[in-house]
């Protein structure tokens, strides 16, 4: 799969779940409790432990491929770039947007969502290639703020990270965004304390719905 069809992944399904495990041991039961909520794309921030050795544990056991991705999170530099699309990453996601982050991503045929906050940090990290661009912290201004930045940049692909829950999913892909990350609120603490997979399930559909709801609306 390359980089242009995975984003065409993202945009089907809306949805990326960003994992920023404690307890490695229980990481495989909650990806399986994600996957079988709907959700087709994980992300494995740099702040896990192993993380790197995570994501080709999970690349090798899931079998990821043409419906099923594992990309790499808060990824700040050239090397960790190279190092996690070797170990099975399919995205690169960052908070930052640097040139060398891009090209790594790239000379691999590895989607990037670089990050970006202002209209000209967001048509920089566009113009310098990115895929997708990252807003963040997006819930610094919210849903519309998208529809405002695709008033002059209609062009531009956009998703949120930071602030994005239950209650603003629909309106994030109704105001432009072509998929949302989503960490603490879609991975809920008490659920995954419980080991209540069956309810972690429920819980990533509610998210799906949502996102089908801002397609629609």
């Amino acid at each position: 799969m390359d980089r242009i069809q995975v984003v065409q992944l993202l945009e089907k399904t809306g949805i990326v779940a960003v994992i920023r495990a404690s307890k490695e041991d229980d990481l495989s039961d909650i990806v399986k409790a994600l996957i079988d909520g709907g959700v087709r794309a994980l992300e494995i921030t740099m702040t896990t432990p192993y993380a790197v050795d995570v994501i080709k544990q999970l690349s090798q056991s899931l079998n990821a491929g043409d419906d099923f991705l594992i990309g790499a999170g808060t990824v700040l530099d050239g090397a960790t770039a190279e190092a996690v699309i070797h170990a099975g990453a399919k995205f690169i996601v960052s908070p930052v947007c640097k040139p060398e982050l891009l090209e790594t991503a790239h000379r691999y045929d590895c989607a990037v969502f670089p990050g970006a906050f202002t209209p000209t940090e967001i048509l920089a990290a566009w113009e310098g290639g990115a895929d997708v661009v990252k807003v963040f912290p997006a819930g610094r201004f919210g849903p519309k703020y998208f529809k405002d930045i695709h008033g002059p940049l209609p062009q531009i692909k956009l998703t949120p990270t930071g602030g994005v829950n239950l209650d603003n999913t629909a309106e994030f892909i109704k105001y432009g965004a072509s998929f949302v990350g989503v960490g603490t609120a879609l991975l809920d603490k008490q659920l995954i304390h419980q080991q209540n997979w069956k309810g972690l399930s429920a819980h990533a559909g509610k998210f799906i719905e949502a996102v089908q709801r801002g397609k629609n609306g």
